[in-house]
């Protein structure tokens, strides 16, 4: 293929200097095909194979890899054959050769056997449609790296996104996510579409037809929001939030966050949702943040309290005053404890009440089989057991982080007391002190009482009463402004008023 100079100097040397086709092949090297193109004008061909390239390796395997490619059209849409997984099939039938050819095969089947997909613009009324989807991301959370479930929503209008990580999907993480995000815009959209969630619709009817949850009913129902529902594998019709899970995985959890909580993953989200405010989308005037504040008039007002976010159950108490939700067990106060309880799982905590009371409140968890202690639950038990504190399960954990203060006390009480366990009850009765003050407070007057001398209840409350109400010093009496008052304390002694008052007691 010639260049578009040698191009022009052909043209030029044919139709300016009037040079015969063969005079300019000889002069300029190039061929009489190539100089009848240039002169006839014609466009630049792309560059074609007169017969495709030998592929000695992947040649053979051909054939079998557009077999697999062929099945693509009846398998679902995600549970298809990848190129990866073609690779390892091949492989696994004989195929030596690497994947990246495979890879390529691939692009060019597809090129050949798929037509393009096309899209319509659209453009939505401020403050009419959002739009919410579920991602998966892979965070560090308390030095555990695990994947967490990503609840996203879009507003259509404005594109303003709310991200926020859960660590599961359930219905009560899909209902607190909507409070938050409509906190997040200040208001509710009118209309919100869906994927077919199961934490939203009970089963599908025929056609188009949803029967939805009962519970989200009374969810959408609270907040007043209409929901729309996509078809089946038809994720375009909420292509907006299909591409906000993936630009705020690539962008807000790039590189991997590695956290304490989901506190402060969630936080760290916020901080880039509100970061991306300022980004202006490629033919749009204003930035998101500008789009966002003329729409957030024309949403619907939240109402004064938000939905109570929660999976509500009633539940039994067994001997260990501990009470059973989703395989796990949490703890309940032994001198508060009833037979039946009403437990209220959140996303991150659980509730476990006695009508309105509220007994215990567990941060929530999602392993299996687990037992959730709070130490403080078993004092009251343990003050009319001492024989069982060196074995209670309970204490076990906290007992490991104590302070080297605590165990210097226990020592001390048991060499004091050591008869029938009433150093441990005394002890007991320190660590009880946990249930009306903070523990830095309760640490701090410990110590004080042990630099005392008095490591013993009485002693730890006094510390606490002087730590709690500081006696102030008393202010000194500037007696420059009383000159009267200055002879106070130097004048001579009268004994004659004393003998005067022993007269008079006589």
């Amino acid at each position: 293929m010639i260049t578009v100079e040698d191009r022009e100097a052909i043209r030029r040397a044919y139709y300016l200097n009037r040079k015969s086709k063969r005079q300019i092949a000889r002069e300029q090297g190039h061929s009489r095909k190539t100089i009848d193109k240039a002169v006839e004008n014609l466009p630049p061909q792309p560059y074609r194979l007169t017969k495709p390239k030998a592929a000695p390796v992947f040649g053979p395997f051909q054939a079998r890899a557009d077999e697999l490619l062929t099945q693509n059209d009846h398998l679902p849409s995600k549970q298809q054959y990848t190129s990866h997984k073609i690779f390892e099939v091949l492989q696994a039938e004989g195929y030596h050769g690497s994947e990246s050819r495979v890879r390529l095969h691939f692009t060019q089947w597809n090129k050949n056997h798929r037509a393009p997909a096309l899209f319509l613009p659209l453009e939505f009324e401020p403050g009419k449609d959002a739009q919410v989807d579920w991602g998966e991301a892979i965070a560090i959370i308390a030095g555990v790296k695990q994947t967490v479930q990503i609840f996203v929503m879009w507003l259509s209008h404005s594109r303003r996104r709310f991200v926020m990580a859960f660590p599961s999907q359930k219905q009560e993480s899909f209902f607190y996510g909507h409070t938050c995000a409509f906190d997040h815009f200040g208001g509710v959209p009118w209309r919100i579409s869906y994927d077919n969630l199961s934490t939203a619709i009970q089963v599908m009817t025929r056609g188009k037809g949803r029967r939805e949850n009962q519970t989200f009913v009374s969810f959408r129902s609270y907040y007043l929001f209409d929901s729309h529902f996509c078809q089946p594998a038809a994720g375009w019709e909420k292509g907006g939030v299909e591409a906000s899970v993936g630009f705020s995985r690539r962008n807000f959890m790039v590189p991997i966050p590695d956290v304490a909580s989901f506190e402060d993953l969630n936080l760290h989200l916020l901080k880039a949702c509100l970061k991306d405010d300022q980004r202006r989308v490629s033919r749009q005037l204003s930035t998101i943040g500008q789009m966002w504040e003329h729409e957030r008039p024309l949403l619907r007002s939240l109402p004064p309290f938000a939905y109570d976010c929660c999976a509500t159950t009633s539940a039994r108490l067994n001997g260990y005053s501990l009470v059973t939700y989703e395989t796990n067990r949490y703890s309940v106060p032994v001198n508060r404890a009833r037979q039946d309880v009403i437990v209220k799982a959140y996303p991150f905590h659980l509730e476990i009440l006695d009508g309105t009371t509220l007994l215990a409140r567990h941060p929530r968890c999602y392993e299996r089989e687990q037992d959730l202690f709070e130490p403080l639950h078993y004092l009251a038990l343990l003050e009319m057991r001492p024989g069982a504190f060196d074995y209670a399960r309970p204490l076990k954990k906290w007992q490991a982080d104590w302070p080297e203060s605590y165990h210097r006390m226990l020592r001390g009480l048991r060499e004091r007391w050591p008869e029938g366990g009433r150093g441990v009850q005394e002890f007991i009765r320190v660590l009880r002190l946990h249930e009306e003050y903070p523990a830095s407070l309760v640490q701090q007057a410990i110590e004080q009482a042990l630099s005392y001398g008095c490591p013993h209840l009485d002693g730890v409350l006094h510390c606490l009463h002087q730590l709690t109400s500081p006696i102030e010093p008393p202010t000194s009496l500037e007696l420059a402004e009383h000159p009267h008052l200055q002879a106070v304390g130097t004048q001579p002694i009268d004994l004659h008023q004393y003998e005067q008052l022993l007269r008079s007691s006589r």
